[in-house]
Order: C-alpha cells, then structure tokens, then sequence
C-alpha cells in the first residue's frame, strides 16, 4: 500500500488516528506514522483535533485538508470565458468572467487567463505557492496528452498552439486542457450527480458535441473527438452543406445558428442562439415548432449513443438548453421511441442544472483530479522522500 492509498482513506474527510488507519491497512503503526507525516508536508492532510482517551494521552486525528491548496478552472467558450478558484474539495472561492472572442488568437485568449488567474489569487489572498494546478477547457478537439487544439473549426491560430506552454511561463504548475464539452460533463457530474458513473452531457449551441463518462472515466477517444455528435448524418439533413464541408451533419440542422437562419427565412428578427430562446419564451409558436423538431433530430443521433453508450443519465446543456422543455421534449420523444427498452427504462434526460457554471466547475475538476490523482501524489512524496534523506 502506498502514500496515495492511505490519502484516498482519508479523502472522505472524516477524522481518524494513526490506529485506526494502521487496523484499516493491515500497516505498521510506524509505516502509517511516516506517511501520515509526509502527507501533512504536502500540506494534503492536517491534525484535527484529538481522538477519545482510553486513558492517558488523547490519540492525534488526521484528516484531508482541502484549504491547503487552490486550482483555476477556466471555460473558453466562442465568445466568453468564466474562470473559478476553488480548493481541492472543489468549493468555489472566487470567479471571474468576460466577453471574449476566442477568434481573437490564442495571445489575446490566454493574455486575459494568465491575468485573471493572478486576479483570483489576489481576492482569495493566496500566493503562487498555493496555486496546485489549472484547468482549462477549449471549445474545438484537443490532443489531451500535449494540451494542444486540433484544426479546431472556429479558433483560428490556435491549431497546435502550446497552450499549456503559454500558461507555464507565467504559472509553473501543471496545467491540464480539455474540451469544454468534456469539462462541462466533469462539472455537471461532480456538482448535480456525484455517484452516476455512466452520464452523458450533450452541448447544442454553436456545435453539437458530447462529453461521454462511462465507467466513471471521461471517455475521449483516440484523438480526443470522441462525442462529436454534431457532425453525425441526419436523415433531414440531406443537402444541407456543414461547415466542415460535409452534407448532412446534425449541427448543419439543428445547432444555433442553424436555427437562427430558420427562422429569418420566416420573417423573424433573429441573429443567434439567445434571440431564438427569447422567442420560445415568450411563445412564438414558429421559434417552439422549430426547437421541438431540432430536439428531434437531435434525439435521432442520442438514441444511437444510449443504445452504443448505455449511459444512466443524459444532460442538455449549452445555449439552446435554455429553450427547455421545447428542446427536451423533442429529444425524449425519439429516444425513448427508437432506443432499446432495456437501455431507457431507468434512463434520465434532463436539463443542465449547473448551467453556465458546468464548464468552469469541471475545469477545476480536471486540475484536482490531476492534483489528487495517485502518480501526482507518489512523484510528491518521493520528492519529500529525497529531501528528508539529506
């Protein structure tokens, strides 16, 4: 049993003493007491208060000391970015948010996170030995093990860009990229359904993509575009021309834009996503009809992943989420009608709850995980190791 395990006993946050961790581990008290030790160096746990006497000294407790360390997550949308601190519980100190057109390069995009990670240290009265690790989730494909984007479609100059490069010459941590359907699918799980290992989150705003958890692992693929539904072939769409020079595609139908250029051509005055939530609530009857069909079409290609994926819980979030039950009943309609009866008879299709947030929450979780993870935990406690031999 290493560090790690006896840190994953105590991640629960309950107090115990080096007895009941050595009854737990079959270690000697003394092993326990060395790695007890090294992990309070980490700053990882920390003393809380004194155990019951049976007589004599009261035995120390240990337990997970969240407030140690801080992480960044940050969302880099298509035109906004919102960025969080929060512990390593995952509990949100401070936030920020901008207007931002990730068009504008990647000097200008991550100028603004260098800042505004400096911004939130100084408002939670940290300094750069707190910050543990930052998140960071990127709306176009990501090579995961580099941190680099893709040919991503709507980021022009960022096509292998050395993102975490970037970040490091201002801040010498480690810094974790993503894409942000597959953080937004971190936060919403970590903030609304902890104990689901099987949840599958689906962004309709710009794009249409999918951010797949199965087995409690984010599922990425080989090249990391695992979940991009978008540009899956839909019967209604033959003909329609995709910005990824394809016919056919999903997004080419039933994404933002798309629906914003459906409903101009019926005379409404509509210029993105927002406007077309803003019609549906206020009940134009021609804005419902055309979100309830894209949930539809959107149901089509979801109906496939529930048979493929098998997952407990899907969420609708992005943008076009706000449409609600227009967008969800469309969706639900198909899947339950064209899926396995096996696959959706605990099936839950739901709205976002977490919302805007998802994806800045899940950034953090991505860095945490890292933070936590049992080989960044090992490669610490070797270095404390070495440290103490000299």
């Amino acid at each position: 049993m290493q560090t790690s395990d006896l840190f994953e006993l105590l991640r629960d946050g309950r107090p115990r003493t080096r007895a009941q961790l050595a009854q737990v581990t079959g270690l000697a008290r003394s092993t326990v007491a060395a790695r007890v030790d090294v992990l309070i160096r980490l700053g990882l746990v920390a003393p809380y208060g004194d155990g019951a006497s049976t007589g004599g000294r009261p035995p120390s407790l240990f337990a997970f000391n969240p407030g140690s360390r801080v992480v960044v997550g940050v969302d880099i949308g298509a035109t906004h970015a919102q960025a969080v601190l929060a512990d390593l519980s995952g509990a949100v100190l401070a936030s920020a948010g901008a207007e931002l057109d990730v068009a504008s390069g990647p000097e200008r995009v991550l100028g603004w996170v260098t800042d505004t990670v400096d911004q939130l240290l100084t408002e939670d009265r940290r300094d750069l030995s707190h910050l543990a690790a930052i998140g960071i989730g990127l709306p176009g494909p990501v090579e995961h093990s580099t941190g680099r984007p893709i040919n991503p479609p709507i980021m022009p100059g960022w096509d292998r860009y050395d993102v975490p490069g970037h970040v490091q010459r201002r801040f010498p941590v480690p810094v974790l990229i993503d894409n942000d359907v597959n953080i937004m699918a971190l936060g919403e799980q970590q903030a609304q359904w902890p104990s689901v290992t099987d949840l599958v989150f689906i962004k309709v705003a710009t794009g249409i993509g999918a951010g797949i958890i199965s087995g409690g692992t984010l599922q990425r693929g080989a090249q990391g575009t695992a979940g991009d539904l978008g540009h899956v072939r839909v019967t209604r769409a033959d003909g329609l021309v995709c910005r990824c020079g394809n016919e056919g595609c999903l997004e080419a139908l039933a994404a933002a834009p798309a629906l914003a250029a459906r409903l101009r051509e019926a005379g409404a005055e509509v210029a993105d996503g927002s406007q077309v939530v803003d019609l549906v609530r206020a009940g134009d009857l021609v804005a419902v009809q055309a979100v309830r069909e894209a949930g539809r079409d959107i149901g089509e290609v979801v109906a496939t992943l529930v048979n493929l994926i098998n997952p407990s819980v899907v969420v609708i979030g992005g943008r076009l989420a706000a449409a609600g039950e227009s967008l969800l009943a469309g969706i639900r309609e198909v899947v339950y009608r064209r899926s396995l009866p096996l696959a959706t008879e605990h099936l839950r299709i739901v709205s976002s709850v977490v919302g805007e947030r998802a994806g800045s929450l899940g950034a953090a979780a991505l860095a945490i995980g890292h933070v936590l993870s049992p080989e960044a935990i090992e490669t610490a406690s070797a270095a404390v190791g070495a440290k103490l031999a000299k």
